[in-house]
Parts: structure tokens; sequence; C-alpha cells
């Protein structure tokens, strides 16, 4: 019997619908065990941990791409001369187990990509360690560095173990939770509602033209509690970094690049498009190679990507990847050390919109010292 390729049969809408009405059960399932464990805690069945140092937690509610990393450096940058600030990780990916304290001869297999990330430009400003148990890691931390005053947990939303001072909870413009489902139906990891137990809302990668229109759109639908706060943030990607260091970096701007010039962007990361969308407006002979979130390269992957390199016609031909894929990068042993001078990343950095004269860092503030 011959078999029938219903890509061919039915549009992109019906196909959605049928893998709509397959997946929506398995959503229901999966929503009932999250609303068990939820109330599980709510009742004191779980136990919830609190720590006589402010914790605040920067979480989602969905998986993956809200810009958690760069918001945690925001609020690095913005405390670490105020608190002796401490951040605890999961360390998604690594290839250890149990608690690790960050030092210089970590790599982002022993501590994860995100944290080796943080810890590469903050290591000496900040105490950071990665632990799947959090009420441990926590413990640990303060045996080991009495003076910590500030615990920034990272994607410590649904860890409820640990009951923070300050919860933080970031949702992507581009995927605004009412708007979304379950898994695996959509992307979220706990129902919308769920945010009226945060403190803050930060709504990210918003656009820079967010009018008073959207603003009020976005609050009233979002419809959170009078004592909850809403904040706006977008991202801001700074001039291409050499991922190795070279004496005379070809490509210091993308402003730069040439008509005959050709890119490769190659990203390991959950939401790459606002990337390849802002360098489309560099140039438009652009080649996107892209894998699944936090992937660490295999020689094959190398060998895969360079003959795509090579296939690429251009006077001048460059790698452009992400700050999270360039720490993996540069400490892999299968990259290929004679196409060293031809990658580069883009850092990444949140800006916070000024919106009605309220200040995130302040709010912040207040918060971890109960004045709010």
């Amino acid at each position: 019997m011959a078999k029938i390729d219903l890509s061919k049969v039915l549009n992109k809408d019906q196909r959605k619908s049928i893998m709509d009405a397959l997946l929506t059960p398995f959503s229901w399932g999966y929503g009932a065990g999250v609303w068990m464990r939820n109330t599980a805690f709510n009742m004191g069945v779980l136990p919830q941990e609190e720590f006589d140092v402010p914790v605040v937690s920067v979480g989602n509610i969905t998986v993956g791409g809200t810009g958690k990393t760069p918001h945690v450096e925001y609020i690095i940058e913005a405390l670490y001369r105020r608190y002796h600030v401490a951040v605890l990780s999961r360390g998604y990916k690594r290839k250890t187990k149990g608690f690790i304290l960050a030092s210089n001869t970590m790599t982002p297999r022993d501590i994860g990509d995100e944290p080796y990330q943080i810890y590469r430009k903050y290591g000496g400003l900040i105490t950071l360690a990665v632990c799947e148990n959090r009420r441990k890691g926590i413990r640990e931390l303060l045996r080991i560095d009495p003076d910590i005053n500030l615990i920034l947990l990272d994607d410590g939303f649904q860890h409820r173990y640990v009951k923070p001072q300050v919860n933080i909870v970031l949702v992507d413009y581009n995927r605004l939770p009412y708007e979304d489902h379950l898994m695996p139906l959509g992307t979220l990891r706990e129902p919308s509602e769920r945010l009226l137990r945060c403190d803050i809302v930060v709504v990210t990668k918003c656009p820079t033209d967010l009018t008073a229109m959207d603003i009020r759109m976005l609050k009233k639908n979002l419809d959170l509690f009078p004592s909850q706060q809403l904040f706006f943030s977008n991202i801001r990607y700074a001039d291409p970094v050499p991922v190795f260091p070279v004496q005379s970096p070809q490509l210091t701007s993308l402003q730069w690049l040439r008509d005959d010039d050709a890119v490769l962007c190659l990203t390991g990361i959950a939401t790459p498009k606002p990337l390849v969308r802002y360098m489309r407006q560099f140039s438009t002979r652009i080649k996107v190679m892209h894998f699944d979130d936090h992937h660490f390269f295999t020689r094959r992957d190398f060998s895969d990507i360079f003959k795509v390199y090579k296939s690429m016609e251009g006077k001048r031909k460059f790698i452009i990847t992400t700050e999270k894929d360039a720490v993996r990068i540069m400490n892999n042993p299968y990259y290929p050390p004679t196409k060293r001078n031809c990658i580069y990343y883009i850092p990444m950095r949140v800006g916070f919109l000024e919106m009605e004269g309220a200040n995130f860092v302040e709010s912040l503030v207040k918060k971890i010292e109960g004045v709010e």
C-alpha cells in the first residue's frame, strides 16, 4: 500500500489543526501534573525554605529564549557595588554533578555555558556556583563565603523548594503567555495565571517603537495585581568581537560589511531569529546554520560547518555567532586552529525602556531591602 504524504494533501492550517488535536491531551496531562505539584507546595506538603540572605529569582514560564542570562548580567552590573553578589545556577547541560564553585580553571562542560559566560565577565566581582539542589547550593555558598548578602537564583521560578524574597519573571514579547499553551502544545512550562505569583514581570525583546497603546494592551492582557510591577526591555547588540584573540581583526563593525562579503550565521540558542534579523540589516549574503540550544559542537559539526563556509562566495568570508555559542567554541578542541581569524560573536545586552517614570533597579533594590 502506497504511503500518503500528508504535507502534499493538507495545507499548513490543516496540518496544524491535526497536530493541535493530537497534542492537546498531552498538554492537559502536563497541566494536571503542574497543578498537583504547585498545590503540594501551596499546602505545605512539599517544603519551601527561606534564607536570612535575600534571594532574587530570575526565571520564566516558557521554554527558553526569554533572555535570562543578559538580564542576570544587567542585575549584576547594577548591584555588585552595593552588595556582595552570588549567582547560583543549575548549570544546564554541564557534564558534572553536584555543587561546583566556579573558578578560572573551569570550562562550559564543568559549569554550563551560561554560568561560564557570566563568570568569564564578572568572576572577579561575584561568587558563582552551580548545583541541581538549590537549597544545598545556597547553604554551601553561604558556608564558603559568609559575606554574601545577595543571591541571584538563575531560572528559579519553577524551583519552589527555595522561597525567594523577590521573584522576577521574564516573558518574551513575541511569545506572550496569554497567547500560548502548555507544553507540548505550546511553550508554557506553567499556566499563564502563575504570573500572579511573582513580584516583577519583565516583557523582554520589545520593539524600540513600543507605543503607549501597546503598553496599555499588554497590561490589560497580563492582568497583574496592583502590587506587581511591570517593566519592558529590549535587545541591544554591540559590535562584533573575535572569538579567538587576533592582532588585527578584519571586522570591528557590521556596518563595515561590503556587498561582496559573505557571512555564515552560526547559532546554538533557543531563538536565533532576532540575531539573524539584526544581521540582515547589514548584509543580504547571509547563510544560517542552527543547532539545538546549548549544543556542544562535535568534530563532525565543524566539518559540516566549514563545508558550508567553503561553499560560500565572497571576497571576504566571516562566521558570526552568539556570545553563548562563543564560550563553547573557544573551549572546543575540535575547532580548526587555521580558522580562528574568521569567527566573531555579537555581544547582546538588554536595556529597559523608560515607561511612566519607573526604574527597574530602584524598584528591585526597594524589594530586596523590604521597603516596598
